[in-house]
């Protein structure tokens, strides 16, 4: 019976786990996707929202799609773009989530296309780093941390060797 119940938690385990390597650069591989350069910015104490980037390369023959993300640091993450409309800059949800087309980068960064943090469980401070999870309509969930960088970072740090 023992034996039973280890075998089947080694096989529940093997189901959920997501399916990802990471790179000594920091990219990570999941299925078709190579996720890199994930950033979000310190917030001040109370702030109620809080942006995340990355790029997401689609290495496949298929588009994807990213249609939701969570973390335990906000009570909920929408994906968003910021986009002029007339004369006026306006940030919307996307609803239907974020196309990836097979073969091209599509890159989350201040200004454009962002994950955005709704109703946050604590400051994000310089140095640390977030969890997020993104799940993808074809490769499934997987989770990444984000570093956490100045408030007035534009772009992830990249470490040169």
């Amino acid at each position: 019976m023992i034996r039973f119940l280890r075998a089947a938690f080694a096989a529940s385990f093997l189901l959920v786990a997501p399916a990802f390597a990471q790179d000594h650069d920091g990219t990570i591989h999941h299925a078709d996707l190579n996720l890199s350069a994930p950033f979000t910015r310190a917030t001040l104490p109370n702030a109620p929202v809080g942006g995340g980037f990355l790029s997401i390369q689609n290495a496949g023959a298929d588009a994807d799609r990213l249609v939701s993300a969570s973390s335990p640091a906000a009570a909920m993450v929408q994906i968003h773009e910021m986009a002029m409309e007339g004369d006026v800059m306006k940030m919307r949800q996307l609803a239907d989530g974020l196309e990836l087309p097979p073969g091209e980068t599509v890159t989350l960064a201040p200004g454009g296309f962002h994950l955005m943090f709704m109703g946050l469980t604590q400051a994000f401070v310089e140095g640390e780093t977030v969890p997020v999870t993104l799940v993808f309509e074809k490769a499934g969930p997987v989770e990444l941390d984000l570093p956490v960088m100045s408030a007035a970072a534009d772009a992830a740090h990249t470490m040169s060797h």
